[in-house]
């Protein structure tokens, strides 16, 4: 039978973890009311100056008014797409403070490669917020004209043409070796790390064409490149006389969202603070480009 002594140790002992238990269960809320109460940092999948930079950049620099701490962006290019997700979860606790951008390649790629996380069960994911609109493109001195044209070329000469995306299974990968297969064709894919290389190598006459988003708008409108095709379902208001490779008779249909999201198990409503800042930013108009903002 324990002393008196004994029995008063115990009890003080009980005593201290209920209080601990009650600090930590006062605590928790606590800090999903306070957030957030430093900057937040929002990680870029692709490369900079890229379409979904441009848009990151403008929906952060507008929730940072919404939420008062700032949102920096940091860029991690790489993998198609999967290296900025798979830091966050390396770097990051769920949190609120270390987000990243979640582009729809990251649930096809761990069908083609090994990747270290589980895209269904290891994210939060808070907020879609942009469909791509993507395009094929040539240099404007280029042979073809259009879209049936570069395919006829492409048949006639097989292995001849390159052609270049942001990287092995992203989106464009995928719906330019479609396009091939359903046409006989057989070309050379040569990915490229960033939308300014790609438009480099286009335009100096090193590659044959460009898949990609329509971050390469300006250079449209400056008559330094030539869309040929838009590879999504609809004509875009920027250019409505060019047509959709589908009208030309090519049933492909690019389409591609991403969103942003945190490591798994983050507090419910930390999400929605940040879901609701972030769908506000993002109704606002963003003149630089094309693209369709979509939040959801």
């Amino acid at each position: 039978m324990p002393s008196h002594g004994g029995a008063s140790m115990l009890h003080a002992q009980s005593l201290a973890g209920c209080l601990l238990c009650a600090l930590l269960l006062a605590a928790a809320p606590a800090c999903a009311q306070n957030f957030p109460d430093k900057n937040i940092t929002l990680l870029h999948a692709y490369s900079p100056g890229s379409s979904s930079s441009v848009t990151l950049r403008a929906i952060g620099e507008a929730a940072t008014k919404t939420l008062g701490k700032k949102i920096v962006v940091e860029d991690k290019p790489g993998a198609g797409g999967a290296l900025a997700p798979t830091y966050m979860l390396k770097m990051g606790k769920p949190d609120g403070y270390t987000l990243s951008q979640l582009p729809q390649p990251i649930l096809r790629i761990p069908h083609i490669q090994k990747v270290e996380f589980d895209a269904l069960n290891d994210f939060t994911w808070i907020i879609r917020i942009v469909d791509y609109t993507y395009a094929l493109v040539v240099k404007n001195e280029a042979q073809w004209r259009s879209i049936n044209e570069l395919v006829n070329f492409a048949k006639a000469n097989p292995g001849k043409l390159t052609y270049a995306t942001s990287g092995v299974g992203v989106t464009m990968h995928m719906v330019m070796e479609e396009l091939a297969t359903m046409n006989g064709i057989k070309w050379v894919h040569a990915p490229h790390r960033t939308t300014a290389d790609m438009m480099n190598a286009v335009i100096g006459g090193h590659i044959d064409m460009v898949a990609a988003a329509v971050s390469y708008a300006p250079l449209v409108d400056a008559g330094k490149i030539r869309v040929l095709a838009i590879l999504g379902a609809n004509r875009i208001k920027r250019w409505p006389n060019i047509p959709t490779a589908k009208e030309m008779g090519y049933d492909v249909n690019a389409s591609s969202s991403y969103g942003i999201g945190g490591p798994k198990g983050m507090d419910p409503k930390v999400v929605k603070t940040l879901h609701d800042a972030f769908r506000k930013a993002s109704t606002i108009p963003i003149s630089s480009g094309p693209w369709n903002n979509t939040t959801r």
